[in-house]
């Protein structure tokens, strides 16, 4: 039998011996009307700790493991889930490009995010694309199986710190993809003569977008710019 030991508040997980493969069906006991679940995370102890979580329930089962956007895709076209739980990041496609592609062929999926990210501009974009939940990963243990049945049921399900970043950034302005770029190579202490010979733009310009950037975010300056981006999510994914 697996072992499962909670760390840090369920936060993190470890899980003994056993293990599931990405990628696979699930072979278990169906139960009559249960919602199918279809898994997709790139991290096979989260993958463990979620299957332990959802086994323990009545009426939900998990019918697949994904470790990544393109398994899922194909994963969702053999099994059709009623709710899939997708990861945000992921190698080889995110998780808001499997949704935005899954959604293109079946319009009525049905999809929870889950991610260790509460920043409002990864949750608006997951929930553009086509999710119904949001769930932060410290909080599956004792969340999960109701987000699942809520979602099943065609509502949404969002935690309220999530809700409450996303009401305070409602009237902001977004970063533009181009001052996403600038200021994805300012992370890396780019100068901005620098990036602009990488943009193909003057460093003039770079200037001007630097100063969009900064009243945007209401940032003091670069360094603190690049911090409120991150918080927010915008260097992500």
């Amino acid at each position: 039998m697996p072992k499962a030991e909670t760390i840090a508040g369920g936060a993190r997980q470890t899980f003994g011996q056993a293990s599931h493969a990405a990628a696979k069906v699930v072979t278990s006991v169906a139960v009559k009307e249960s919602i199918r679940v279809l898994l997709v995370d790139d991290h096979p102890l989260i993958r463990e700790g979620i299957i332990a979580v959802i086994q323990g329930e009545a009426g939900i089962e998990v019918v697949g493991e994904a470790s990544n956007g393109q398994e899922a895709i194909q994963l969702f076209r053999t099994l059709r889930p009623d709710v899939t739980l997708m990861d945000l990041q992921m190698p080889l496609m995110n998780g808001i490009e499997t949704i935005k592609a899954i959604r293109d062929e079946s319009p009525a999926a049905r999809f929870i995010v889950l991610t260790t990210y509460q920043g409002d501009v990864q949750a608006l974009r997951a929930l553009k694309a086509g999710a119904a939940g949001y769930l932060l990963k410290n909080a599956i243990w004792k969340d999960l199986p109701d987000c699942i049945r809520t979602v099943h049921a065609g509502q949404r399900r969002i935690p309220p710190e999530v809700a409450a970043v996303l009401a305070e950034h409602v009237t902001d302005d977004h970063l533009t993809e181009r001052e996403i770029q600038v200021l994805r190579r300012v992370a890396l202490g780019t100068a901005n003569k620098t990036i602009g010979a990488e943009l193909s733009l003057s460093e003039a310009t770079i200037k001007a977008h630097m100063k969009s950037i900064l009243s945007k975010l209401g940032a003091n300056d670069r360094t603190h710019a690049v911090t409120i981006a991150v918080q927010r999510g915008f260097l992500e994914g």
